[in-house]
This record gives C-alpha cells, structure tokens and sequence, in this order.
C-alpha cells in the first residue's frame, strides 16, 4: 500500500493496492466484527448500490463489505466462501484486460462501470490469484492508510513465484525483486516507480491445501491485544502472533472466514 503518511489525497500509481473489499452472508455482523476489532464505522448501502457499504475511519474510506449476492439479487447456492479482494490501480483498464488475456490469465468479471466511482474488474493470474482492478473516476481508494485500523499491506501467496511475477509485470507498470531486508530472503516485493507497494511468497510455506491468493494486512498497535479481541469476538487464529523482520504479526479469520494480517510494523533503517 503505498503512502509514507496516513492520510491518501494523491492519485495511486499504476498497479498499486488501491482498495479491498469483503464479500460476505451476514454483511451486518461484518460490519460490527470490523467496528469493534478496528474502529471503523459502516452501514448497508442503498439498494441501487447493491447495499455495498463503504467503511471508513476517521471519516476516510478503508474498505468495503458487501452482501454475498448473484448479479439478479438472488443468494448464492451454493455460498462462495468469504475472501477479501485486493484492487490493483490501473489508468486503463481495457488495455490492462487485454494484456491479461495475452499474459495467460483469466478475466472473471468485467469490466464494469461503478456508477461514476470508476470501473473495475475481476481476474486471475495464470497460478490462480484472484485479484481486481479499478480505474478510477470519482472514487480513487482507501484514503487514509498505514495507521492503526486501516491498510498498511497487500500479499499474494502464489505457487509458482516466477510465473506470477512475470504476469503482473507484464500487465501492470510493476516491477518484482526479492527483499533486501536480512531475515526476509526468498520474499519478493512489488515494486512502483521503485516503491515496494506489496509482496509475494511462495504457497508451499502454507499449510497444504491452501490456495493462491492476495491478503491484507492490517496496521494495529498491539497485535496480541487484538489477536484476543478477535478470538472473544468469535474468530479464529490462523497463525498465533510472532515476531519476524517487519514486526510483529498475526494471521486471523473474522466469523464467517474472511482471512487477513494484523502487524505493528517495525521496519529496520
């Protein structure tokens, strides 16, 4: 996530995290489990937007969560699961779905116009990252990042890290190389304008039968503290908190098992 100050007012740079948003079946409990944990506020949206509600904090758009729902407003049978979807920036997104196609991914969905937010669309790298993208309009992204309760990272975990870097370089004006930091060899940053604004590791760090995907994570002051929360509030802990090279971190799951990072972040000079 690219920004050196918490509040966002500049446009993001091609193939930047822009945005993220939840697709859940109880999008009120969601909001509430996101209240509670991270202090954002949020309600249902209108029905002309499908009810999608933008959460904010501090007055600032963070994220959005949205009822789980087919295109004619019918429920899903059967449920997808609850996944947090990362936006990549793009200044034009037919071109960028074009070069999805000529790079071995899949376009899922789009593109489509948000009113007049922007427009975005769904696809998926060639090892099965899903992942969107957005091209803004009046809408540009999450606007305040980096602090507590709000995005401070984006992740994909991948099979195949030279296939999936070859892949996002070709369609997004990013570059890819493995971290300098000591302690963090073997992972990969992506880069914009020479700016690390995300990263990449290898799935077979995971337990088995985890499949590729992007994940954010959350900026949190106390990582224990909200590692607990999380748990009271009936989630889950998928990886207890640790110390490693950029902080300390936790990977937990709210409620209904849309996964996520927290990390108070404390990165060397």
């Amino acid at each position: 996530m690219e920004a050196s100050v918490p509040e966002k007012n500049d446009a993001y740079e091609p193939g930047t995290p822009c945005w993220i948003d939840l697709m859940v079946p109880d999008q009120r409990a969601a909001l509430d489990f996101y209240r509670d944990l991270l202090g954002w506020e949020g309600e249902v949206g209108p029905p002309e937007q499908g009810g999608y509600a933008v959460c904010t904090l501090k007055g600032k758009p963070v994220a959005g969560i949205m009822k789980a729902m087919n295109p004619d407003g019918t429920v899903p049978d059967p449920m997808p699961p609850t996944v947090w979807t990362t936006y990549l920036s793009t200044d034009d997104i037919e071109a960028t779905l074009t070069s999805v196609g000529n790079a071995g991914g899949t376009v899922m969905m789009g593109p489509m116009d948000v009113m007049d937010l922007g427009r975005m669309a769904l696809i998926a790298d060639p090892t099965g990252g899903v992942v969107g993208l957005w091209q803004a309009g009046t809408f540009g992204g999450a606007g305040i990042v980096n602090e507590h309760g709000a995005l401070t990272w984006n992740e994909l975990a991948t099979s195949d890290l030279p296939a999936a870097a070859a892949f996002y370089s070709s369609v997004l004006p990013v570059t890819t190389a493995r971290s300098e930091m000591p302690g963090a060899e073997g992972y990969v940053e992506f880069k914009v304008a020479d700016r690390a604004v995300g990263g990449m590791m290898d799935l077979s760090t995971f337990p088995p039968g985890v499949s590729p995907h992007w994940q954010p994570y959350f900026s949190v002051d106390d990582v224990d503290a909200i590692q607990a929360a999380a748990v009271r509030a009936g989630g889950r802990v998928i990886a207890p908190a640790f110390d490693m090279v950029a902080g300390r971190m936790a990977v937990l799951a709210d409620p209904q098992g849309g996964t996520f990072s927290v990390i108070n972040p404390s990165m060397p000079d």
